[in-house]
């Protein structure tokens, strides 16, 4: 497999579902990771696309660290394991010859030679993986109110996103009034001053009206009392 691909979106998603199955798919680094490429790590984690680009947790040593689908690429077979190397058989130890006894009395002794401590050279450590980044907090959906008239009446709703927070209920003049009056703009102020006058004027003949039937019919009740 070519590990500067990345992983598909299908790739992807067989890792989700190998972690949902309790297991952790071995991936091999990609160039677009940096110095750590050809590396073998395992995918602990799948966190939100929608949150970060780098949503792959992988755990790579003693660390686990985000990644893109971009920086990774799924295994082959056998990859991140180590062959054992056999042991090399010790050699036999010879057996010592001793040595003839010297009869000269003022042989200096010579000192044994030092030995010398092997060097240990330090292993440099892959340089860390950039912190992860912070999500940025979702901001909410957007509020709107309404204000409406029709069929002689007035009434207000209101709606968060597609949800509906509250359902048209109607309310009095008045309080639309108050309502519209918030909103500074001469054009809207005017159109519902001509509603609350239409509509005022239509109650005042339907007043008048009234009074003129209930008149008649208390003088038709009059004229029914004085002829009992």
């Amino acid at each position: 497999m070519d590990a500067g691909q990345g992983l598909s979106t299908d790739e992807v998603q067989s890792i989700r579902e190998a972690l949902a199955a309790g297991r952790k798919p071995r991936v091999v680094f990609t160039a677009a990771a940096g110095q750590i490429a050809g590396q073998v790590g395992q995918v602990v984690e799948l966190t939100d696309p929608e949150v970060s680009d780098e949503f792959v947790v992988v755990r790579f040593g003693r660390d686990e660290l985000p990644f893109s689908p971009a920086d990774l690429a799924v295994a082959p077979k056998g990859a991140g394991r180590r062959v054992a190397e056999p042991k090399p058989e010790p050699e036999p130890e010879a057996t010592p010859v001793p040595a003839a006894p010297e009869f000269v009395l003022d042989t200096p002794r010579v000192p044994a030679p030092r030995q010398e401590e092997p060097k240990v050279e330090p292993i440099e450590k892959p340089p860390a993986r950039r912190a992860v980044k912070a999500a940025k907090p979702k901001s909410p959906a957007g509020l709107t109110v309404t204000l409406a008239y029709a069929d002689g009446e007035w009434t207000v709703a209101a709606q968060q996103g597609s949800k509906a927070l509250a359902k048209p209920y109607v309310v009095k003049p008045a309080e639309a009034l108050k309502m519209v009056a918030l909103v500074d703009v001469p054009g809207v102020q005017e159109a519902v001053e001509q509603i609350l006058g239409a509509e005022r004027a239509e109650a005042e003949q339907q007043a008048e009206k009234l009074r003129a039937e209930l008149a008649e019919i208390e003088a038709r009740l009059a004229e029914l009392r004085e002829a009992s």
